[in-house]
């Protein structure tokens, strides 16, 4: 298991590029995972595609490549809407948010993210099965109430960068919003 969750944000950078509606969509997926409740109505679970074009026309989202239904978005504005959406969630004001978004460097919102997100981002692991006598021990990721995914711990399939994956992938074809978790 990685020390930092920053290399498992990073596997999120794979998804890119979204349009508006898709990066709202995987920013919300992440905050709601993370447990991270509002402070305000302007602060809800769900940010929107309206709220992302809403973000770059006022600064605090960089501009994406393309126009229109054309634009695209990479790491960098997801990296940006999450840290607006846990800001936010923090009570902070969108001006302080505006403001503190032009100070900070790419590195450092990304280490503040990932900190963030740490509970969304860290897999459990479920160590009370050991390998004993050539039998393996398996990873338990938790996907929605009811659900969850094991992987045998000498699986090729049990890299945190795809378990994040397989886990993010399993919870949208589920409808998420319907499981609760």
């Amino acid at each position: 298991m990685a020390e930092s969750p920053v290399p498992l944000l990073r596997a999120h950078a794979r998804h890119a590029p979204w349009n508006a509606r898709g990066l709202a969509a995987h920013a919300a997926n992440l905050v709601d995972s993370a447990g991270m409740k509002p402070t305000n109505a302007s602060a809800r679970a769900m940010p929107s595609a309206r709220a992302v074009r809403f973000y770059v026309a006022n600064g605090l989202l960089d501009r994406p490549e393309g126009a229109g239904t054309a634009a695209t978005y990479g790491y960098r504005h997801l990296l940006q809407l999450l840290a607006i959406k846990i800001r936010q969630r923090e009570g902070q004001t969108l001006e302080a948010i505006k403001k503190e978004m032009r100070e900070v460097t790419g590195d450092a919102l990304e280490r503040r993210v990932a900190a963030s997100l740490a509970p969304a981002l860290t897999l459990q692991m479920d160590t009370s099965a050991p390998k004993q006598n050539g039998v393996a021990s398996w990873r338990h990721v938790p996907i929605a109430d009811g659900v969850e995914l094991h992987v045998r711990d000498d699986s090729p399939a049990a890299r945190d960068d795809l378990l994040v994956s397989l886990r993010d992938l399993l919870r949208n074809a589920l409808g998420r919003n319907d499981y609760g978790t």
